[in-house]
């Protein structure tokens, strides 16, 4: 079959492979080859940009920031509507031609193409155009790995840009990396080195949109927050701009309208700014993946700031908003003034004619553990680190998605021993940052430091670790790496933590399709990445444990399983078990218990080892 479009950017990429006839993210073949097309007309304004730059021609700062909002547009999951991108196309090409018309060198070999400004037309060049004509492998993989880095710096410098931070060194890397990778002539070393680049200038970027968030809204707390609802009419909040939020609680103050975060927008709890809004209610729902259901429950209008959007259903399409760089076509899409303003009145108006959500659980969740507040809390874990009581983190950041295959992460979080705290950022957490794990010493086993740019707080709490225990290399930490990986914010992360030296990272749950033999060799070979398998093999392989000596069976005493793992009282307890107190729990093998109790050995086994 003829292939209509080719995306492998994504986790989900059919059969690992590539989308070929639409993607599984729901975008259909136009939007796939207008977006590679949206990516192309940018690199033509980047080159002409890095010309300007080279002449000391002055143009818009402006420019600088379409570089960026361009390449966010085309991430996984955020616009899906066509006459939006070729909009921007159109733009982007005018943009180019004003600024190629001021210089000396007037770039003949981008000069084509410009004159194009139907879809028709748009996908008839698409070919002509596209990347994978790349016959080398290797300079192919190499390029798209780049290239998908540059999306997720992209995604996180238009967050630090919104709240007026800019860095014209990240600028003008992003400009000229992005010219280069649809150059000729580029050999594997040059690439590599380009490579290892873009993860230095990731680490910068999500520095610089820390201190955005930061010095805007406070450091992140520790903080509880809701997961129930209230009787009012709410909004649902989604995405990962927390400007659109803050003016959204700004005019939706006072109105009888609730607000809630759904997915990556949980961490906005943490921030201290964000606590003064008293209709500012709590978490709603899980990770992006369960929005359908979510969003129909919900009963409200849902405002989506940035990705991740899931083509939505006809009985909710009529509540979802979409602002930013998201869009999709029959939504209703809030633009910004030219003061950058703007008007939530209609969507605040929508939800006081709607039923309050439904409730989809009760309780609170912990959160809040970025760079500043884990580094208040470095003596007491320094102590708990010294006396044995924390043995080892796991870094279990990233992306969650829709595959079965994912509970590998909530089964391998379950697995860890009590000694392990988890260090997470990103929507993988909904894997695991429900799951009752307990503390130590006081220490939460799940340490959520916030959104997926805030994988920079885990880097700082490791480098922060290393300089008080006085260590050369970042690797002789008790820090592991098992990380979830689903888009292209993902790979910046990826690229920055190889770029501070971080070796042995586990990555799943497959590697990137973009990455050709060669190159997955050279980063096992360099950095020691592997691919994870199964929860037992890898929790084997982390700690270095007998996994079978481990297993709890029948002819245990109860007192042995309690001290094996305290936990298990946990299990005990759903079954009506009072073992804890009782004296037969030091003469009482585990089957016996479960006879007398009329309860399912092997069921009751699963769930004890589990």
């Amino acid at each position: 079959m003829e292939n209509k479009m080719f995306c492998y950017q994504c986790q989900e990429t059919v059969n690992n492979i590539g989308c070929t006839q639409s993607g599984v993210c729901g975008k259909n073949s136009i939007t796939a080859n207008l977006q590679d097309l949206l990516v192309f007309a940018t690199a033509t304004l980047s080159m002409v940009l890095v010309q300007a730059r080279k002449e000391n021609k002055q143009y818009p700062t402006y420019l600088n920031h379409m570089i960026s909002e361009n390449l966010f547009i085309t991430i996984t999951n955020a616009n899906f509507d066509d006459d939006m991108i070729v909009s921007q196309i159109d733009k982007t090409f005018q943009e180019k031609d004003i600024i190629l018309s001021l210089l000396d060198n007037k770039l003949q070999d981008i000069k084509e193409l410009h004159t194009v400004f139907s879809k028709d037309q748009y996908a008839d060049i698409h070919n002509s155009i596209n990347l994978f004509n790349i016959i080398n492998e290797d300079e192919k993989s190499l390029k798209f790995l780049i290239l998908f880095g540059l999306k997720g710096l992209s995604a996180y410098l238009k967050h630090a840009n919104a709240l007026g931070y800019k860095n014209d060194d990240i600028d003008n890397f992003l400009q000229s990396t992005l010219s280069t990778i649809f150059m000729n002539n580029q050999d594997i070393d040059q690439l590599i080195i380009l490579t290892n680049e873009v993860g230095k200038f990731g680490v910068d970027v999500m520095s610089l949109l820390d201190k955005a968030n930061t010095d805007t809204f406070g450091h992140p707390e520790i903080s509880m927050v809701n997961l129930g609802v209230r009787n009012n009419p709410g909004i649902l909040v989604s995405g990962h701009d927390l400007k659109d939020l803050e003016a959204l609680l700004i005019q939706s103050e006072n109105s009888g309208v609730d607000i809630y975060t759904h997915s990556e927008m949980l961490p906005a709890h943490y921030y201290p700014k964000f606590k003064k809004f008293k209709n500012f209610v709590g978490n709603y729902g899980g990770a992006w993946h369960e929005q359908k259901d979510n969003f129909e429950s919900f009963n409200g209008p849902i405002l989506l700031t940035t990705n991740c959007l899931v083509p939505p259903k006809k009985s909710y399409k009529d509540r979802v908003y979409t602002t930013g760089v998201v869009g999709f076509s029959g939504c209703y899409h809030i633009e910004e003034d030219s003061n950058g303003h703007k008007d939530f009145s209609l969507i605040i108006n929508h939800a006081k004619k709607c039923n309050a959500p439904k409730e989809l659980e009760t309780g609170q969740i912990i959160g809040g553990f970025a760079h500043h507040q884990v580094i208040q809390l470095a003596d007491k874990i320094i102590e708990a680190l010294n006396m044995g009581y924390i043995k080892k983190f796991v870094v279990m950041a990233g992306c969650d998605g829709r595959q079965k295959s994912r509970s590998y992460y909530t089964d391998f979080a379950s697995a860890l021993p009590d000694d392990t705290i988890i260090l997470t950022a990103g929507c993988a957490k909904y894997r695991y940052n429900k799951l009752k794990l307990g503390d130590i010493k006081g220490i939460p086993r799940v340490l959520d430091a916030g959104q997926c740019n805030d994988s920079y707080s885990l880097l700082m709490i490791a480098l922060k670790l290393k300089e008080i225990c006085k260590l050369d290399d970042i690797n002789q930490l008790p820090i592991i790496y098992n990380i979830a990986w689903y888009e292209q914010k993902a790979v910046i992360v990826l690229l920055s933590l190889l770029y501070l030296g971080v070796k042995n990272i586990h990555l799943g749950p497959t590697l990137p399709a973009f990455l050709s033999p060669n190159i997955i060799k050279l980063l096992v070979d360099k950095f020691g990445i592997k691919c994870i398998t199964n929860v037992d093999q890898d929790i084997q392989a982390f700690f270095d444990v007998d996994i079978k000596s481990n297993q709890i069976n029948g002819n245990m005493l109860i007192s042995e399983i309690l001290q094996k793992n305290p936990n298990a009282s946990k299990v005990f307890e759903e079954y009506g078990m009072g073992c804890l107190g009782c004296p037969a729990s030091q003469a009482e093998s585990f089957k016996d218990a479960c006879d007398v109790h009329g309860i399912d050995l092997n069921e009751a086994l699963n769930k004890l080892n589990n």
